[in-house]
């Protein structure tokens, strides 16, 4: 049977448009993103999650993320930058000294005494990519690096006060540098990925933590918690990272909305966040009637003392791993932070 010229036409039609939407769901592009946090943890609520639905936004639903955060297949923080050189994950958040020796230039921001907030260490981190960090990012696009606000020492049933306090503590460390900076002050260092710790206090393996306020509260802790410190002698880094043939592949659309929403727009955020996600923390633990002790300027200067030569270690085997330029890179990180606390 023939059909007629205008049924004909109506059947061209229907085909071009299915064609046309077929074209149009194959162009959409869904990312895989990995982090090691809890989904009620800021960087989460506040960074993650708004950072990905701004992008959908913008690109207009071209780029689609799927999130694989702590507790997933893809959110452990000892794979996160592998999965994302290999492209396993299109773009990751994680820990730069997790696991040891994936970013020994950037980790030297982790060295006690180094910066007093998030704002400044990130500041120093960022303005130094370009040049004395671009060696550790090559094959990703770095879409931005940031640090903590000055860590707390969190313990369960000793009071720390002073150095001697210490002595002996297993306590857990996220890094390299606060690996070394514990051992010279007499603790036990005891690397264990973020969401391992509550279940080693409990059970009575670790005597305490080293953290910023903000996952004490993500991650339940001042359950298994009694005293915190707050010692405020170093900070810890972390990396947000795409695979830059990931980032290669989208059109040049999406990427200038990746870019829009990234480095320079992203970064300066992360001061007043940590700010804010430290709050709750810290409350909770007040609430439950912990103790929460300031280190004193005198102890302060016995620990800055303490490790200076744990510092010139640190450096040395930096230098040693093949950063030869190791001094130049902290002395740098230690002009970036103070210029930035001259201007703030």
């Amino acid at each position: 049977m023939k059909l007629k010229p205008n049924l004909l036409a109506g059947a061209a039609l229907s085909a071009i448009m299915a064609l046309s939407g077929t074209v149009a769901a194959e162009a959409k592009t869904k990312l895989k993103l990995s982090h090691y946090l809890p989904t009620v943890h800021g960087i989460h609520t506040d960074f993650i999650l708004p950072w990905t639905e701004e992008v959908t936004a913008c690109t207009g639903g071209e780029v689609e993320f799927e999130i694989f955060p702590a507790g997933t297949q893809l959110g452990n923080v000892a794979r996160q930058q592998e999965q994302v050189m290999a492209g396993v994950v299109d773009i990751a958040h994680g820990l730069t000294g997790i696991p040891r020796g994936r970013f020994p230039r950037t980790s030297l921001i982790d060295m006690p005494f180094l910066s007093d907030s998030s704002a400044a260490a990130t500041y120093a981190l960022w303005s130094m990519l370009p040049n004395e960090l671009a060696e550790e990012y090559k094959g990703l696009k770095v879409l931005a690096l940031h640090a903590h606000n000055p860590g707390v020492i969190h313990t369960a049933s000793k009071k720390v006060e002073k150095m001697e306090d210490l002595d002996g503590l297993r306590i857990r460390t996220p890094s390299p540098a606060v690996s070394e900076m514990l051992s010279f002050l007499g603790a036990s260092p005891q690397g264990l990925p973020p969401g391992e710790v509550y279940e080693n206090l409990q059970r009575g393996v670790l005597d305490g933590t080293v953290f910023p306020w903000d996952p004490v509260k993500s991650f339940g802790l001042n359950e298994v918690l009694q005293y915190h410190l707050e010692a405020g002698v170093y900070t810890v880094s972390f990396f947000f990272v795409m695979n830059e043939r990931s980032f290669n592949r989208l059109s040049p659309e999406a990427q200038a909305c990746i870019d829009k929403y990234s480095g320079d727009a992203l970064v300066p955020k992360f001061g007043d966040w940590w700010n804010k996600w430290d709050v709750p923390g810290r409350q909770e633990a007040i609430d439950a009637g912990h103790e929460i002790t300031t280190l004193s300027e005198e102890e302060r200067n016995r620990w800055r003392e303490a490790l200076q030569p744990m510092m010139q270690n640190y450096l040395e085997e930096v230098k040693a791993a093949g950063v030869d330029n190791a001094e130049e890179i902290y002395k740098t990180m230690q002009a970036k932070v103070a210029e930035y606390e001259a201007s703030h």
